[in-house]
């Protein structure tokens, strides 16, 4: 069986809808989870390489001070993203490293957010069997999905 192709471009009208409706700091939090479910296929592969975990940590301190240096946060993307092209072939590896890059950008632009959720979707799809791809992704957007609406209900409650 051939495995099915991932498209980045996919698009989840209920995801889409929750993003829409989230506040800046709360899709950051929920950019960093989706990068760490998936960025022990990094840590993994490239154990020395600590550019993806330094740009999800540079995401935590926006997260916990509000502080923000375009420099750092621009930096700490590239990094990541420069770690990505390090892997070299297209595996979840490299996603993953995509996916913290794409999560330390939602500190500049809340839009980044889905970009984590997505490279998260495609380090599972790629990690998984021919045969299982599509429910890896699909449970991999499931769980995003619960993810941000627990988010949402700490911050609609005063405790995000």
């Amino acid at each position: 069986m051939k495995k099915p192709k991932f498209k980045l471009t996919q698009r989840d009208e209920t995801l889409e809808a929750l993003v829409a409706q989230t506040d800046h700091r709360t899709l950051g939090v929920w950019a960093k989870a989706c990068a760490e479910r998936v960025l022990p296929y990094f840590e993994q592969a490239l154990p020395e390489d600590a550019r993806p975990r330094q740009a999800l940590e540079t995401l935590q301190a926006w997260i916990e001070t509000g502080q923000f240096s375009m420099a750092v946060i621009r930096g700490a993307s590239l990094g990541a993203h420069a770690a990505a092209r390090d892997v070299g072939e297209d595996n979840p590896a490299r996603s993953a490293a995509r996916a913290a890059g794409q999560a330390v950008a939602t500190a500049h632009v809340r839009t980044h957010a889905p970009g984590a959720a997505l490279y998260a979707q495609q380090a599972r799809h790629r990690a998984a069997a021919a045969e299982e791809a599509e429910a890896a992704v699909a449970a991999e957007l499931a769980w995003q999905i619960r993810r941000l609406r627990a988010l949402r209900e700490q911050q609609t409650d005063g405790r995000g």
